[in-house]
């Protein structure tokens, strides 16, 4: 069905056509029936997906990564497709309208996307409202958290405190997303040191009060092994949970599509992402002989990309393009594939 509507809804523009989609499903879950059709037709359960990981017990190892519901509107909805875990945002303490539109491309001839976003949100206070609202059925939710783009790098920590602070009681775990291409020198932030105060700063308020939650770091696939090297380390030393691995990229290379496409500003996202993401989640499960947590992500299209990135060394997976280009069945093909 959805290879049937695709064409036209890829006639329109992505992100208008994602809000229509989208408030769409919303309105169709309000009628009766809708969710259990939604149910039959795309979840599939099985005792032998579920997975341990960071202390939390997910359904299924398979999630849709953040960007997608940025301000938590789309939990209850999306949970019908059957998803193991579901993570919002980026949230920033303030609420900002991102960067200028157009900010979203596809790319169809190499299954990519390219957007330049910019951490648009609602701002946190929203966000944990909202959350405190959601019925889970089990499901567990993820709360990425970043800065505001008016937020100078050195006080980039007073930021991450504020996001961390609200959303606690009402996320699972959190991942410090300091590695998206759109927010003028959020990367500067991968750097060593003003990583490991960030990290250590969270630590510190997470161990208070003799309960905790996992934190994960977002890292870029632009790294280079060297700081790949600076990533292990700094996980060792903060004792954060793992690594999710990875945002999107800002190489252009062996792309099919026409230069004005592939031109475009932004992070690049689904299938040309696919080989690197999967080369740096091996690279830090084995030269971390699998001390942590990696989350995979970029470039899973299918049951096959899914298993690559869990060979490679990843506990669970994330998707995002790979949802746009084959549609809510991928999460079914996914988990049956994975059996």
């Amino acid at each position: 069905m959805y290879e049937l509507i695709k064409p036209l809804l890829f006639k329109f523009d992505p992100e208008n056509i994602h809000h229509v989609v989208t408030g769409g499903l919303r309105r169709a879950n309000r009628i009766w029936g809708v969710k259990s059709l939604l149910k039959n037709l795309y979840q599939f359960e099985d005792k032998r997906l579920e997975r341990e990981v960071m202390g939390l017990k997910f359904k299924n190892p398979v999630g849709l990564a953040a960007g997608f519901d940025k301000n938590a509107t789309l939990i209850e909805d999306f949970a019908e497709f059957g998803f193991g875990f579901i993570e919002i945002g980026t949230v920033t303490p303030l609420p900002q309208p991102g960067n200028e539109k157009p900010r979203m491309f596809r790319l169809p001839q190499d299954q990519g996307l390219i957007n330049r976003m910019g951490f648009n949100n609602q701002g946190v206070d929203v966000v944990a409202a909202r959350l405190k609202q959601v019925d889970r059925k089990g499901l567990i939710i993820g709360g990425n958290i970043g800065k505001n783009k008016i937020t100078p790098n050195e006080d980039a920590v007073s930021d991450y405190i504020k996001c961390f602070d609200r959303l606690f009681d009402v996320v699972d775990y959190f991942v410090v997303n300091v590695s998206s291409p759109n927010t003028p020198g959020l990367r500067e932030l991968q750097e060593k040191e003003p990583l490991k105060h960030i990290l250590n700063t969270l630590q510190q308020r997470n161990l208070r009060d003799g309960k905790s939650k996992p934190i994960l770091l977002k890292i870029a696939p632009d790294l280079t092994e060297s700081q790949l090297d600076d990533i292990i380390e700094i996980v060792a030393e903060t004792k954060i949970a793992g690594v999710i691995a990875t945002n999107t990229t800002l190489s252009r290379e062996n792309l099919n599509s026409s230069s004005n496409l592939k031109n475009q500003s932004g992070g690049l996202s689904g299938k040309p992402l696919s080989e690197r993401s999967t080369e740096v989640i091996r690279y830090l499960s084995e030269k971390s002989n699998k001390s942590f947590v990696i989350i995979g992500v970029g470039g899973i299209h299918s049951a096959e990309d899914a298993l690559e990135k869990i060979k490679a060394g990843a506990s669970l997976v994330q998707i995002y393009t790979g949802f746009i280009y084959e549609g809510p069945a991928l999460i079914k093909r996914i988990l049956k594939g994975l059996l």
